[in-house]
């Protein structure tokens, strides 16, 4: 399998095919195998903000205690592991200096 260069934006959640198609942070060498799962993991992204968003409106629930925040960060986690599996070395030394990628890397491995 050929590996095609990718641009990830995850501030606008998307992949990109042509670097100038709009802004991107991360340059990713993958299969083409590998795109729809970035674009699942932005959808689940969305899908964990709505649904943090309704629970936000319910005052007797905290914040830090539900399971809605614990999914966001775990897509998010999940998301920051696969970039950094086929990102260059600059990213990946990037993603590396993040305070919870260590804790990102135990995610695929639970």
């Amino acid at each position: 399998m050929s590996l095609n260069k990718v641009y990830v934006s995850i501030v606008n959640r998307k992949v990109y095919i042509y670097p100038d198609e709009s802004s991107w942070e991360y340059e990713v060498n993958a299969n083409r195998e590998i795109i729809p799962v970035f674009e699942k993991l932005f959808n689940q992204l969305s899908s964990a903000e709505t649904s943090n968003f309704w629970r936000a409106h319910i005052p007797i629930r905290y914040y830090h205690l539900d399971k809605e925040n614990d999914e966001y960060d775990t897509k998010m986690k999940k998301l920051y592991a696969l970039i950094h599996e086929y990102s260059n070395e600059e990213s990946r030394l990037l993603i590396e200096q993040l305070p919870y990628f260590n804790e990102s890397r135990r995610v695929f491995i639970e």
